[in-house]
């Protein structure tokens, strides 16, 4: 029986249904993805196209093109990055922060030259370090 998982928006008005497993598992160190999330980097779980269902709130769906490659999809009510529609490659690009029960399991990093240099060689903390108020606890790769 294929295992099925959920992910949505921040306010929740859309919301996804995926079916079996994530095809890809990758951080996306790209200029596109950075400046698409506002982030260092992407954490990608990349779909086959059937498995990739809208289950609430298609109506609400923003979508912006910079290249014909990629198709990225928002909530037009929260602004939450929903999915990335790759017609030529069958894939949907969902990322993994919003999917409920998927244990992120990334095997590369792609567009590494692109990025934010060696991201592996970062400290590892338990939560925050002690100047933030946390316990400052590192935790060896």
């Amino acid at each position: 029986m294929s295992r099925t998982r959920t992910s949505d928006c921040m306010c929740g008005a859309v919301a996804l249904e995926l079916a079996g497993e994530p095809a890809f598992q990758v951080y996306c160190h790209c200029e596109s993805c950075r400046g698409w999330l506002g982030a260092p980097i992407h954490a990608a779980s990349l779909w086959p196209a059937t498995n990739v269902r809208i289950t609430r709130g298609a109506d609400l769906l923003g979508t912006w093109k910079r290249t014909e490659a990629s198709h990225r999809k928002f909530c037009q009510r929260c602004g939450t990055p929903v999915l990335i529609d790759h017609p030529a490659l069958g894939m949907v690009d969902v990322p993994a922060g919003h999917i409920q029960g998927l244990a992120y399991q990334p095997t590369l990093h792609v567009h590494y030259g692109e990025g934010d240099g060696d991201a592996r060689r970062a400290a590892q903390v338990q939560d925050v370090p002690k100047d933030f108020g946390g316990s400052g606890v590192e935790i060896p790769e």
